[in-house]
């Protein structure tokens, strides 16, 4: 019932690697279910205009689900952690510290409606470009 609505609790990761991992896995899986759910409602929403209304209702999930994606400062704040440790290894440190970045600013920008505009873009913007592209 707080802020973040929901989160795991879990142990922490004998490989740096799996901490990362383990942050964006949710943004990874939220992108590309939002665009599976809606793909086959773009084709008779966007390309044959005889929609339904389950059509729409699945549009909706996919934005929904995709614009819930971005990790939240929480999942920056662990990966952070990660990479300070003297053990980590230096790649490890090369792919974190751009992924801490890109979520604190999916953070300030979700309060311009970032995270819709990415939902929208994901659940309507990428199906309508594979219909275009197919089509």
């Amino acid at each position: 019932m707080g802020n973040p609505a929901g989160y795991v609790v879990h142990e922490v990761p004998q490989n740096k690697l799996q901490t990362i991992m383990i942050s964006i896995g949710p943004f990874i899986v939220n992108t590309v279910l939002g665009a599976l759910i809606s793909l086959p409602a773009a084709m008779p929403v966007f390309k044959f205009d005889n929609a339904g209304p389950l059509d729409y209702i699945l549009i909706y999930l996919g934005v929904s689900i995709a614009m819930h994606a971005f990790p939240s400062t929480g999942d920056a704040n662990s990966i952070w952690q990660v990479t300070k440790q003297d053990d980590t290894p230096w790649w490890v440190k090369i792919i974190a510290y751009p992924v801490v970045g890109l979520i604190y600013l999916g953070s300030i920008g979700s309060f311009f409606w970032l995270d819709l505009i990415y939902g929208v873009g994901i659940a309507i913007g990428f199906p309508n470009l594979i219909i275009t592209l197919l089509g």
